[in-house]
This record gives structure tokens, C-alpha cells and sequence, in this order.
């Protein structure tokens, strides 16, 4: 009835006023290890939606559940409870049903599963519940690839983090190597190149800058130099938020 939908109301426009860290970009950017970084200092909560589209992806995958199944989709976000927790090191741990999934989710077969879910609009309008949900205080640090135009569109400061595809290849290959992920670089050329067009021409939510995101590249610059940067962007936006 009306109660309920005021309730609602009232519930959206409290979270509105709960400050987000919109970061989005490709991957190899940095986004993941800046966004935990700020969270980390300034005691923020943190989303990692490309852990949610990869944990939604392995479980619809391994249940046989196709991207185009609606009904077999929508009973699957019923029944699955998808966790995520950041470890000491600032790593986030996936569990699917309370089954800790994070090394087979976060190598570039998982990568791949996720973008191919991603595309279907029922999933992205399930997976944005679980993901404005996490906007509680004091903040929110939400990094993904439309964060800034499709889930946050008021978010308090928004980035859109670039790099050069070799330079984001090389990252990824150094980070899947130190995890014992067995690539090469030039798969991950080709796989991060098929990605990006994938996420950049898709009908629903686009890899797309928003309009009025900060667009930082990262190709030649230090992790901790463009953390202090968005930090410092962040700073003087909540003094106008206030």
C-alpha cells in the first residue's frame, strides 16, 4: 500500500544522503586497489561489483542456468546468498552459500562468464539491489563499470580510471601470476581486448565515462600518487556535501 511505498521512499532518500566513491574503468586500471585503499583509511564499506557479476556468473554457470533463462536467473538470486568480506590484506572474499569461491572466480574464464551475464538486462536489474544496498555509513566505496552511470548516478564523486591495453595486460598478468593463475600475456592481451569490446558496445549499461566523472589515466602514475588524488578530489567534494 501507500505506507509500504513511503517506507521505501523514506529508506531510498536517508541512503541518498550516505557518501559514494564512484570508481569505474576496465580492468588493470587500478580501480580495485584504489578503492580499497581509501576504503580501507577512511572506514568505509566497499563494493566490489565485479565480484558480484563473477560470483552471480560461477553460480548460474555451474548450476547449468543460461544467460538468457530468466526464470532459472531469477530463482537463482532467490535462492543464493552471494557474501563478500575484505581480508586483512584488502582482498575481498567471494563466498557463494557460504562456499569460498574467490580463486575460481577471479581468473579470466571467471572475467569472461561475467561479462556474458552481464550483458542480460534481468540480471543487472537483480544485481543492482544487492548493490545499492551496500550504500550504509558512513560511506561507500562502490568500483565496477558503470558505478557512476547506472547504479550511483548522484554518487558524490565520481572516476573513471584508463591505462593503455598493454600496460593493463601487463598488470593482470603480474597480479594473476603472483596468485598462481597459469597465463600468458598475450592471452590476456587478446581476452582483455574481447572484454572491452564487449563491455563498451553492450545495449544495457555500457563501459562508458559519466558525463561529469573525473577521468584519471593511470598508465605512467604510481598506485599511491592517484590514490592521494582521488582521495584529495573526495575531501573537497564531502565539504560541499556537508
Amino acid at each position: 500500500g501507500r505506507c509500504e511505498t513511503s517506507r521505501r521512499e523514506d529508506s531510498m532518500s536517508m541512503s541518498s544522503r550516505v557518501p559514494v566513491l564512484a570508481i569505474d574503468g576496465p580492468s588493470g586500471t587500478g580501480k580495485g586497489t584504489v578503492g580499497s585503499h581509501i576504503a580501507k583509511t577512511r572506514g568505509w564499506h566497499l563494493l566490489d561489483s565485479g565480484a558480484l557479476y563473477r560470483a552471480f556468473a560461477f553460480a548460474a554457470n555451474e548450476q547449468g542456468i543460461a544467460p538468457d533463462d530468466i526464470e532459472g536467473i531469477n530463482a537463482l538470486d532467490r535462492e543464493t546468498e552471494f557474501a563478500f568480506e575484505t581480508t586483512v590484506s584488502g582482498e575481498v572474499e567471494i563466498r557463494v552459500n557460504g562456499r569460498e569461491v574467490s580463486m575460481r572466480v577471479r581468473g579470466e574464464q571467471g572475467g569472461r562468464l561475467a561479462s556474458m551475464y552481464a550483458a542480460v538486462p534481468a540480471v543487472r536489474s537483480r544485481l543492482i539491489k544487492h548493490q545499492r544496498s551496500r550504500r550504509q555509513d558512513p560511506g561507500l566505496v562502490a568500483d565496477g563499470r558503470d558505478m557512476g552511470t547506472v547504479v550511483f548516478p548522484d554518487a558524490t564523486l565520481k572516476i573513471f580510471l584508463t591505462a593503455s591495453p598493454e600496460i593493463r595486460a601487463q598488470r593482470r598478468y603480474n597480479q594473476l601470476k603472483s596468485k598462481d593463475f597459469d597465463v600468458t600475456l598475450r592471452g590476456l592481451e587478446a581476452q582483455i581486448a574481447e572484454r572491452d569490446q564487449q563491455d563498451a558496445s553492450r545495449a544495457v549499461a555500457p563501459l562508458v565515462a559519466a558525463s561529469d566523472a573525473v577521468v584519471i589515466d593511470t598508465s605512467r602514475r604510481g598506485i599511491g600518487e592517484i590514490v592521494e588524488e582521488v582521495d584529495g578530489l573526495l575531501s573537497i567534494r564531502l565539504r560541499d556535501y556537508d
